[in-house]
């Protein structure tokens, strides 16, 4: 308990930068993972190849190393990236390949009979796919959705690697400067449960919304 109190500053501070890493990350990759499952769906190579490149190269390699990349390597290029930029970047992309693929599942899952129906009414695809098909998608797709969020949450922690100074970087400080590396690192992985609690009650709350809707 002193050893929080003693802390408490960087501590809160920490997990502000592990919050905003994670919800930014999640928004970010959720828009991108949705235009990415719409192409993966299209009728059109131009789109779905590429799209199905995306998703095979950025599930298929570790996020450590996209991290790096992106922070040590695009420098070579020219391009100069900050540390919490280059976390929330790497994050956006990796999160994005999978949340493609629990989108696309969700839009699939959906009765091909809606598509038609709303063909039939002479209604065009943005608005089907805004009125019609994402309310009845996301149901299917929220528990994968919901679980790809507190996954992303724990993920914000390889930042360290780049000098990011979240909730386990600064376990690793406190743990250096006070020889208490089993306190630190326990309250750092306290805060993860914490946050993940909440958002898995949150998770749970807004299915059962979704379900009385529809029920």
């Amino acid at each position: 308990m002193n050893l929080i109190v003693e802390n408490y500053p960087q501590l809160l501070r920490a997990m502000g930068v592990t919050l905003t890493l994670g919800v930014v990350s999640f928004v970010l990759g959720s828009a991108l993972g949705l235009l990415v499952g719409l192409a993966r769906i299209s009728r059109f190579r131009l789109l779905r190849w590429p799209a199905i490149a995306y998703v095979s190269l950025f599930r298929g390699t570790p996020l450590l190393i996209q991290i790096m990349l992106v922070y040590y390597g695009l420098p070579q290029l020219g391009i100069l990236i900050e540390p919490i930029p280059s976390a929330i970047l790497a994050l956006t992309v990796y999160a994005a390949a999978y949340l493609s693929e629990n989108f696309r599942a969700g839009i699939l899952a959906v009765d091909r009979g809606q598509w038609e129906a709303a063909d039939s009414m002479g209604m065009p695809y943005w608005r089907t796919l805004r009125r019609v098909v994402a309310p009845q998608a996301i149901r299917v797709a929220m528990p994968p959705v919901g679980s790809r969020f507190i996954a992303l949450m724990k993920d914000t922690s390889l930042a360290s690697v780049v000098t990011v100074v979240e909730l386990s970087r600064a376990a690793e400080s406190i743990g250096s400067s006070t020889f208490r590396y089993m306190e630190a690192f326990l309250v750092a992985a306290a805060a993860y449960w914490l946050i993940n609690t909440l958002l898995s009650v949150g998770q749970g709350a807004l299915e059962r919304r979704l379900g009385r809707a529809y029920a």
